[in-house]
């Protein structure tokens, strides 16, 4: 176990939490102490959720601990069918309470509930967040898909899927599965079940109706997947549909196990329009780093390469459980896959490699904002600002334009930045100045006063003031004379010159090796 201030999953018990939210009908009765209780928090706040996730606590105390706590957890496992009537409950315990062993599991059996009760056996010390997720909705679906169900004839119907793995508090769901569901409907094929996210249990005894499956999320999915081949015969189509190569990939594979026309699903990407245009080559062969979650980090150095031209110079993900597809798809861009979840080693690899945009989680996000480098999230863990309300897909055709919009924006108003920067100096421009549209502000600096005043620490893209960059061998006139140079193309700048201090034997950088340096590299 290790202290740290950041983690990219929580334990398994988080994981069954977001499969109780993601659906309807189901509670979750976690034998945890008081602390432990922040679902709330998790949902509504961060995920913006109009209700309270179906998640109650046996909230035991410190002096509860001489007690029966087992006669607690019955409790509260009593009044909470009492109270929201569900049509399945799954019961379990948080980290904390597995210390104190008090079987939810066998004590809720012994219960006799009038619904189904899925017993998790989750090991908090052991397994994560995306275990325990997929392990949630495994269970559940083993308890209660109907054995008996099965496809009916092809004739005279439309083929019928399921789409699997999306869920509570996962990164842009609702909106895949949105994009997904009318992306098959337009290649004439209706969706069956979407679950765990909108599935009741009912809907869960249906699974087997269906012709085939859609893995979305396999971190979610697959172990269910996997179980629905052997016990239906189903087959499972599992290209993630992330991107614009991907997604017509996709749907080759579903038409043809549906026996489906292709091309009645309409390309509505702008995509390769922007790899056949002028604007495009402005970025070619841009630096990327790229950390998530081996589902979308996978996908995202597929896009990245392919489909903007960039080049892969670092790739990596925080669940072990699928680091051999990472490390195959490093291979395909000749770098060292980074399997870790300490995002202390993910900032040395950054900092290491100096990208020019880093394609990552909500840690990254902080990490690029330290590092002044631009960077676009595609991955839980994520924070409030990326459960947009608007319609913002990964997945699908309109995801491709999204992908589009979110990672090549942060370098193209770089531009911006640079000219922002070259006049700073000018009186009215200068950071003594107010804003010009806001209509008052201090008065203008004197041109002779611009050199005195003073240096405003720049800011960053959510308002907050970017720390200081420490490199070491650079004299601050050096770093503060980087500064100046577009952001990306600054990682560039600075690898340049630190070779040609190098080459030099020189021991620190100072402002007339920057430009040594420059001129150097110009002939």
């Amino acid at each position: 176990m290790q202290l740290t201030v950041w983690t990219y999953e929580g334990p398994p018990h988080v994981g069954a939490m977001r499969i109780a939210t993601a659906m309807e009908g189901v509670h979750y009765v976690l034998h945890a102490p008081q602390g432990d209780t922040y679902a709330d928090l998790l949902f509504t706040m961060i995920e913006r959720r109009g209700k309270r996730p179906p998640v109650t606590y046996t909230t035991f105390q410190a002096r509860d601990l001489g007690k029966d706590t087992a006669e607690l957890f019955q409790a509260a496992t009593r009044d909470a069918y009492a109270r929201f009537k569900p049509q399945a409950m799954l019961v379990g315990a948080s980290c904390t309470a597995e210390l104190i062993q008090d079987d939810p599991a066998g004590m809720a059996q012994a219960m006799g509930l009038p619904c189904p009760v899925v017993a998790l056996e989750l090991p908090s010390y052991q397994r994560k967040e995306n275990w325990g997720a997929a392990e949630t909705f495994y269970q559940l679906v083993r308890k209660l898909a109907d054995k008996d169900a099965r496809a009916l004839p092809r004739e005279g119907r439309r083929p019928r899927v399921n789409l699997l793995g999306a869920t509570a508090l996962g990164f842009r769901h609702r909106d895949d599965v949105i994009e997904i569901t009318r992306l098959l409907g337009t290649m004439g094929i209706d969706v069956n079940v979407t679950a765990p996210l909108g599935a009741t249990p009912a809907d869960l005894a249906l699974l087997g109706e269906a012709d085939f499956n859609i893995c979305l999320y396999p971190e979610i999915a697959d172990t269910t997947c996997r179980w629905l081949d052997k016990t239906f015969g189903q087959k499972t189509i599992r290209t993630v549909p992330i991107g614009h190569a991907a997604t017509r990939e996709f749907i080759a594979e579903v038409a043809e196990l549906a026996g489906v026309d292709p091309t009645r699903a309409l390309d509505t990407s702008n995509m390769p329009w922007w790899s056949r245009s002028v604007d495009s080559t402005y970025l070619t062969g841009k630096r990327v780093f790229i950390f998530g979650d081996a589902t979308h980090a996978v996908a995202a150095a597929r896009v990245a390469r392919d489909e903007l031209g960039f080049e892969v110079v670092g790739l990596g993900c925080y669940n072990r459980e699928f680091a051999r597809d990472v490390r195959d798809a490093a291979k395909l861009y000749g770098v060292e896959p980074l399997i870790t979840d300490d995002y202390l080693e993910v900032e040395d690899a950054i900092a290491a490699l100096q990208p020019e945009l880093v394609l990552g989680t909500q840690m990254e996000r902080h990490i690029a904002k330290r590092l002044r480098v631009p960077c676009a999230v595609i991955s839980a863990p994520v924070h409030v600002q990326d459960f947009p309300a608007r319609y913002s897909p990964q997945m699908g055709f309109e995801g491709a334009n999204v992908l589009f919009d979110t990672w090549v924006h942060p370098l193209v108003m770089g531009l911006e930045e640079h000219l922002l920067t070259m006049f700073r100096d000018d009186f009215e421009f200068s950071d003594a100045s107010g804003a010009s549209h806001l209509g008052h502000g201090s008065a203008p600096a004197k041109a002779h006063d611009a050199a005195a005043a003073p240096v405003v620490q720049p800011m960053v893209d959510d308002g907050e003031l970017a720390p200081a960059v420490e490199t070491t061998g650079w004299t601050a006139d050096a770093e503060k004379e980087l500064l100046k140079i577009p952001f990306f193309v600054r990682g560039k700048a600075r690898r340049n010159t630190e070779r040609y201090a190098t080459e030099q034997g020189l021991s620190a950088i100072t402002l007339d090796t920057l430009y040594d340096a420059k001129a150097h590299y110009a002939r």
